[in-house]
């Protein structure tokens, strides 16, 4: 499976190791494999594929406790991958600049706990709304539930944006 997203030049056994993987690399594709197994696997063709933009939908759904902290760190050492410095305009200066993007869809967070997340926006009855930090938007969510999120597309004007279903 990884030499298919690979190719020869990838140490597949090393690769397996980060997300403790070994003993499936024989194994037909997600076959038999639990929930938490085949987020292993799809992490592990990520690895080796190394693409500059990743979707995760939902990645800590179907995994137990044990497992969605190697699924949230190794998504987010994925997303951190290539980190650089760049010079400012100050020259005096240096910040740290990603060359991997990610879209993380999540229902509860719980991936957040693992990974740092720029920017969250709500999906809301075919509108994104809601714009901020993904935990204070997570928060919110939890103390008012999302009628915070339809203050925000009423108060933003947010009907022109929406989201083609």
């Amino acid at each position: 499976m990884v030499q298919l997203c690979a190719g020869d030049e990838v140490d597949e056994k090393a690769l397996a190791n980060q997300v403790n993987f070994e003993g499936f690399l024989d194994r037909d594709i997600n076959a038999g494999f639990s929930g938490g197994e085949i987020k292993r696997s799809e992490l592990l063709q990520l690895m080796a594929q190394a693409p500059d933009l990743m979707l995760f939908d939902e990645p800590e759904s179907g995994v137990d406790m044990e497992n969605i902290s190697l699924v949230g760190k190794t998504i987010a050492s994925l997303l951190q991958k290539d980190l650089s410095a760049v010079e400012t305009k100050s020259k005096m200066k240096s910040k740290l600049e990603r060359k991997k993007m990610g879209l993380i869809i999540t229902h509860t967070g719980f991936i957040l706990d693992y990974v740092f997340a720029d920017k969250g926006q709500v999906l809301y009855d075919g509108m994104l709304s809601c714009v901020s930090n993904p935990l204070e938007i997570l928060t919110c969510i939890g103390e008012s539930g999302y009628k915070e999120c339809v203050r925000c597309i009423t108060e933003n004007n947010y009907e022109k944006k929406r989201v083609r279903q």
